[in-house]
């Protein structure tokens, strides 16, 4: 930290009338910019090079929301603050701000799926809470000269964004969840430690659904008889998709669960095979590896001592390092998968090697080129390396893929009054992909 300080002070001599600060990239494998990262988790180090110069300096990284940036200039650790991502997110973050209507703001959740990973692989950068970033010219949201009555049925991420897009275009429509609150998968993800963020998109649309007026109708299971009756033009399908089972012998066992079972608060046991390791898999295993979750966001200090950050600005441990503290699993979790290809190669090209590190670190077992053979009393029945083997697990927790909730569209040839249209895990039910849902949503609802 002494060079750094070194570096600043050469700057503001040489003439520099302003300094910006980043904390750098992952070279020494902590995690930076991933939604697991506390909001403004690196602000101290540029308050440590502000109290050695006279220039203002600016500070960045996870700095999404305006409560995060005004502390951080009530504190005097900085003068400014500087922020990328979040203007992807929201590119009316500032006016927002201005004029009271934080509620309004589309934040950034750190994902990076549609911006640090896009440009990790030449593609044009967007973002996935916000699929107009990149693409202004050509995702247009004009006024309609048609007013329709529009039909959403589904409140998950794609039905929000396909109601409130169409609504802002002065389409009447009305929005079908047949639960108690909207939201979808997006309800699932953010209860995993290290993406409470989440639960940030899921506000930004309900205010949105208010604010845009659309008709929002919890605990509504309609069918296509309801909505022919009701006279919609057009009806959009976003019903999701549901777990797909486990097909095995003593697959029905109580103690076979789906991830929305535990996600939910089922009771797990001890010992769990978390069958399929894509990204519900390692998620459900982050979630069984600690005690029930909190609303609030991982302190600042246990996630410093989880990934060996030295607190301390001065960084007088060597490289700012330290020994990593980790707290012990609450669980003994195997994590497994058919493919033979390493475990998690489908994950964020930024992110997924933090939640491997996590994992590791934590003592879960991974295996993969596993096929499950029946689940019994003893455990679960695998083979694996030819041999087969017996896991003595209490529970096993299914995260084997998804199937489409699709009974609302018409079959080919069938005759309706309103044009029906499926967007999201309803169309395409491969490994959920919140990026294409809210955009599908927000396309279609563009042209109707």
């Amino acid at each position: 930290m002494q060079e750094v300080v070194t570096v600043a002070k050469a700057l503001e001599k040489a003439g520099v009338t302003l300094l910006n600060t980043g904390i750098g990239w992952h070279e020494a494998r902590v995690p930076t910019i991933v939604t697991s990262v506390p909001r403004a988790a690196f602000v101290d180090y540029t308050a440590h090079v502000k109290q050695h110069i006279s220039i203002p300096i600016i500070a960045s990284n996870r700095i999404n929301m305006p409560e995060t940036a005004e502390e951080i200039l009530a504190t005097g650790k900085a003068d400014m603050v500087q922020m990328a991502r979040p203007l992807l997110a929201d590119a009316f973050w500032v006016n927002k701000t201005a004029t009271n209507r934080v509620d309004e703001i589309n934040t950034c959740i750190a994902c990076n799926q549609a911006c640090l990973d896009h440009a990790f692989k030449n593609k044009r950068v967007s973002c996935l809470v916000n699929p107009r970033a990149g693409h202004e010219t050509e995702l247009v949201y004009l006024k309609t000269k048609q007013p329709k009555r529009i039909a959403v049925v589904g409140g998950g991420v794609a039905g929000m964004s396909a109601a409130t897009v169409a609504a802002s275009r002065g389409h009447a429509v009305t929005l079908f969840e047949a639960t108690s609150d909207v939201g979808g998968q997006f309800n699932f993800a953010k209860v995993v430690p290290g993406k409470e963020e989440f639960h940030e998109t899921i506000r930004y649309f309900k205010v949105q659904l208010e604010k845009t007026g659309v008709d929002v109708r919890l605990n509504t299971r309609v069918n296509r008889e309801q909505l022919e009756r009701e006279g919609f033009d057009e009806v959009i399908v976003a019903t999701g998709v549901i777990p797909r089972a486990l097909k095995i012998e003593g697959s029905d066992a109580p103690q076979v669960l789906s991830y929305a079972q535990v996600l939910k608060g089922a009771e797990v046991g001890q010992k769990v095979a978390v069958i399929g390791a894509g990204g519900i898999g390692f998620d459900v295993s982050e979630f069984l590896l600690k005690p029930p979750h909190q609303p609030q966001p991982q302190p600042l200090a246990d996630w410093q001592r989880e990934w060996g950050v030295d607190p301390d600005p001065n960084y007088i441990s060597e490289g700012g390092m330290q020994p990593p503290v980790v707290e012990p699993a609450i669980r003994e979790i195997y994590l497994l998968q058919r493919k033979t290809t390493p475990l998690g190669i489908g994950l964020g090209k930024t992110s997924g090697w933090v939640h491997r590190a996590q994992l590791k670190k934590h003592g879960v077992r991974m295996l993969r080129g596993v096929q499950y053979k029946a689940v019994t009393d003893e455990g679960l029945w695998i083979e694996h390396n030819g041999q087969d083997q017996l896991l003595r697990v209490d529970t096993v927790v299914v995260c084997a893929g998804q199937e489409s909730v699709k009974d609302l569209m018409p079959k080919e040839g069938e005759s309706t009054i309103a044009n029906y249209h499926i967007i999201g895990g309803a169309k395409l039910a491969a490994e959920l992909d919140a990026k294409r849902a809210i955009k599908e949503g927000a396309e279609l609802a563009a042209q109707l």
